[in-house]
């Protein structure tokens, strides 16, 4: 086998790995809003995916397909991207001739300063350059700038919103909405992840509070039942004092004390 300078030497260059390419620009997020809106939509699909042998999902890190991309060093990648039929683990970015695969589903988030390239030349790169079998877009502080587009044929075609109002991920067998609610203290309309059947995708943190919630609700239901029976048994023990029946005898038969039956 030829060392990497032999390859070299004839002109023939190793692609590099994730461990050799910039995985950090040191860029924030154009904003907070945007920041929670990539980790709600990271967060809404990890228990899903948590439940597959394969797959992976990331955000705001880079996405390499090509040496050209390499060689003008255009690092930046999606807001949000999912993968199928891969490892899980960490990665530093998503080098695709490693993973032998481009994602499957990319999300990017507008704002004033990316929409145009959004929705234009990343657009094509998506289409041609890497061929993403779908690609939504959604503005964070403008809910009806959202699009979705499917690849048929080699060109994207627009995912048109069903009767319920969502867009429909065939890749994922799962649907976009927009939800009105709080998330991490700040209530707008989010894009979430839901079953086709309008069920949320809940966070894991959202499952545990769910869990807590009826475990409340649980406890509350049992509290209710016991103080009914308690009063059912009070009443029963009026009624046989109501008889002249000894106080002893009317505790020996509810199974109250005699001091609760005396109460009465």
């Amino acid at each position: 086998m030829m060392t990497p300078a032999e390859l070299a030497s004839f002109g023939i260059t190793i692609p590099p790995t994730q461990d050799e390419l910039p995985y950090s620009d040191g860029d924030k997020m154009e904003s907070e809003r945007h920041k929670l809106q990539m980790e709600l939509l990271i967060d809404g699909l990890l228990p899903w995916l948590n439940q597959r042998d394969d797959g992976y999902v990331g955000g705001d890190m880079f996405v390499y397909y090509s040496m050209a991309q390499v060689k003008n060093q255009d690092f930046k990648g999606p807001d949000f991207f999912v993968a199928l039929g891969v490892p899980k683990g960490e990665r530093k970015s998503w080098v695709c001739w490693e993973e032998e695969k481009t994602p499957d589903v990319i999300i990017e988030l507008l704002s004033d300063s990316t929409a145009e390239k959004d929705k234009h030349e990343k657009k094509l790169i998506y289409q041609n350059r890497m061929h993403v079998p779908e690609y939504f877009w959604y503005d964070p502080f403008n809910v009806e700038d959202w699009a979705g587009f499917r690849l048929v044929g080699g060109t994207y075609q627009p995912i048109a919103l069903n009767e319920q109002g969502a867009m429909v991920s065939e890749v994922l067998g799962l649907t976009l909405i927009r939800w009105q609610g709080l998330f991490k203290n700040v209530e707008t309309t989010w894009l979430r992840w839901a079953y086709p059947d309008g069920t949320l995708l809940l966070t894991a943190e959202e499952q545990e509070r769910q869990r807590a919630d009826q475990e409340r609700q649980r406890a509350d239901q049992e509290r209710q039942r016991a103080d009914q029976a308690e009063i059912q048994v009070q009443q029963i023990a009026r009624n046989l004092l109501q008889t002249g029946m000894p106080i002893e005898q009317v505790a020996q038969i509810t199974g109250l004390a005699i001091a609760q039956v005396e109460a009465l």
